[in-house]
């Protein structure tokens, strides 16, 4: 559990570092006063000031913050600096250029995964309450060295209530049990009671790996959007379930169960998260780049700005409630890890 906690809390770094330097890149591309861009979360524990932005560390290790000059509309900034003086065009681009920075981080590691190839797997994705595979302590996450899934599931099939010994591959380890393969088990539960997916990529040249990358990644998201549609619309009727989102507990166990796989099953978690991260941060939900973006389109459609009131309310309420979904995922990790 310790090395999920860690490497959550570098994946979580790396992917708000990365999307506030969007924002900070494209704000100095057009000339903004950038006042700070910060490593982690104040307390500040150190800075220093090159030209006119202060680059500062701070105590809590979650990712980063950008803070550009006249971004609350609150401050008499000068004209031509300031983030609200600046076309709603070019307003769009900077706080858009956080979600696309996290595409294309996504995009470089699932082309990167394509290039350097995935072994040839089976891993174990599940384990039914008392089956065989509970009794004898297989776990999720545990690689089944067998030539194939096909080839496992027919072997299991044909030694239904015969002693087998089955070999297994974890933490780099290898591991023998014996079992006895049910021969009427619960519907949908397998002869074992356990889940597989077959996982392993082929090596890649490198046009290639990039080719299979975008599309892998733009595939990524279109499933991510049809989720969260498919949520939504479940929600409206009374039928939504959080059964299969996980929150942060349930992150640093599949962190961990990725980690123990291997270094390129950590690359991949990262840039499913970095990938789920677009679609969340552009959804038209108040607190989100994707509010910001719908607060400029309707400035644009009215030709005048929101009341600063009514946004900060509007994200308030829209931070609380996120705050609250979060609170009821993390209860849920907890029962059911």
């Amino acid at each position: 559990m310790l090395i999920g906690i860690v490497f959550v809390i570098i994946f979580l770094s790396i992917l708000v570092l990365i999307h506030e330097l969007g924002h900070f890149l494209v704000a100095k591309k057009f000339g903004l006063l950038v006042e700070e861009f910060g490593f982690g979360l104040p307390p500040q524990i150190w800075k220093k000031k090159i030209g006119e932005t202060i680059y500062s560390i701070n105590a809590l290790p979650f990712g980063g913050f950008v803070k550009i000059y006249g971004e609350d509309r609150e401050e008499k900034a000068e004209k031509d600096r300031s983030f609200a003086s600046l076309p709603i065009k070019k307003r769009s681009l900077i706080i858009f250029a956080g979600v696309l920075m996290n595409f294309l981080l996504g995009w470089l590691l699932i082309s990167v995964i394509f290039s350097i190839g995935v072994p040839q797997a089976i891993l174990i994705t599940k384990v039914e309450l008392n089956s065989p595979a509970a009794e004898i302590g297989l776990q999720a996450g545990d690689k089944i060295l067998s030539a194939g899934a096909d080839n496992f599931i027919k072997f299991i099939d044909e030694h239904r209530g015969q002693e087998i010994v089955i070999k297994i591959e974890r933490n780099g380890e290898i591991k023998e049990f014996k079992t006895i393969p049910r021969i009427n088990p619960p519907a949908g539960e397998g002869a074992l009671g356990i889940a597989l997916m077959e996982s392993g990529l082929a090596k890649k040249n490198l046009l290639a790996s990039v080719w299979e990358g975008l599309k892998t990644s733009v595939e990524i998201i279109r499933a991510v959007f049809a989720a969260i549609f498919n949520l939504i619309t479940k929600a409206l009727v009374g039928k939504a379930t959080l059964e299969q989102i996980a929150g942060p507990i349930g992150i640093v166990k599949i962190t961990a169960q990725a980690g123990s796989l291997g270094f390129v099953y950590l690359l991949q978690l990262l840039a499913l998260i970095s990938l789920n991260l677009v679609v969340i941060n552009i959804f038209p939900f108040p607190a989100l780049d994707g509010g910001r973006l719908l607060f400029l389109l309707i400035e644009k459609i009215k030709g005048s700005p929101l009341p600063i009131k009514f946004e900060k309310y509007a994200n308030a309420v829209g931070m609380a409630f996120l705050l609250f979904l979060m609170i009821v995922i993390t209860i849920k990790d907890i029962i059911r890890f």
